[in-house]
């Protein structure tokens, strides 16, 4: 019996239970469920006197009994908040912690639109319709100033084949005519 009056019973958070364990120190419960951190200095487990709740942990001293938390929501409510992440700073004899607080994932950017790329192809197949369509047009005037410059040529041609035929046939009179003249001249 004076035993039991040196055991006191703490209980620590374990997940969804309550893990109860009489031991007579604070150390002794840390061993006895298996921790290597202080689970008291950090809120986790705690002294327990309710006699309802010490009854099963006395009988067995030293080993660990774990009872539901409860609902779902109980079990939910009752979970020990987060620990803030810190960072060690610098390797000097000083060192200096920094409480890095945690940040909501970022939502993932929307896809980039593709109007701009969309509007300057659009852009490209226009001024190419445009220069293929002067250069058709070009075309077409080079063909028609180029059948135009036969159609002279040939007109040319045939006018100077004609006006030679005439300045021959005109020589071919004035020289007989000539011819004639000199005979009559020579005659009188």
């Amino acid at each position: 019996m004076t035993r039991a009056k040196k055991l006191k019973v703490y209980r620590a958070v374990a997940g969804f239970n309550d893990a109860y364990v009489a031991a007579p120190s604070q150390k002794a419960a840390l061993e006895a469920w298996g921790s290597e951190r202080d689970l008291f200095a950090r809120g986790i487990a705690e002294l327990v006197t309710d006699p309802a709740l010490t009854a099963e942990p006395l009988a067995s001293p030293g080993v660990v009994v774990k009872h539901s938390r409860g609902t779902t929501a109980e079990q939910i409510k009752a979970m020990p908040a987060p620990e803030p992440r810190t960072t060690h700073r610098g390797d000097s004899d000083y060192t200096e912690v920094f409480e890095q607080p945690r940040k909501p994932k970022p939502a993932p950017k929307p896809k980039p639109s593709s109007a701009a790329l969309e509007a300057t192809e659009t852009a490209l197949e226009a001024v190419s319709a445009d220069y293929d369509g002067g250069m058709k047009a070009l075309a077409d005037q080079e063909a028609k100033l180029a059948r135009e410059r036969r159609d002279l040529e040939k007109q040319q041609h045939d006018k100077v084949g004609a006006a030679e035929a005439a300045v021959v046939e005109a020589r071919q009179a004035y020289d007989g005519a000539l011819r004639q003249w000199r005979k009559a001249k020579t005659d009188t």
